[in-house]
């Protein structure tokens, strides 16, 4: 079992940064893949960042390229998602998740709450 605790989450302005944090537990955590996701009222759950466990293979949804930044300390089982130049069209809900199989996403955090006003 593994338990997904998001932080970081606010209200910034356009152009403004926030950095949202995933800490991690569970006796295999360091071993999967991690990935950010966001969701907002109406609309699906949207894949944000993906980092393999060994932090070498990271992927980007094409919108946030360029502007976010995920990480992970695999020594504190913590994942980090770096947003600068963000845009109010980033506002949503964001969620930690672990990829236990390959596409498979099986564990989830509680979410936090990105604001952006324009």
């Amino acid at each position: 079992q593994v338990q997904l605790v998001e932080s970081g989450g606010g209200l910034v302005q356009a152009g403004g940064s926030l950095r949202l944090s995933c800490a991690a537990s569970g006796r295999t955590a360091s071993s999967y893949a991690m990935g950010w996701f966001r969701q907002t009222p109406g609309k699906e759950r949207e894949f944000v960042a993906r980092i393999g466990w060994s932090a070498i293979s990271i992927y980007y949804t094409g919108s946030v390229k360029g502007r976010f930044t995920i990480s992970r300390d695999t020594a504190k089982n913590t994942v980090s998602l770096q947003m600068n130049s963000l845009k109010p069209e980033d506002t949503a809900v964001y969620y930690c998740a672990a990829e236990i199989k390959a596409g498979q996403w099986g564990y989830w955090g509680q979410g936090t709450q990105v604001t952006v006003s324009s």
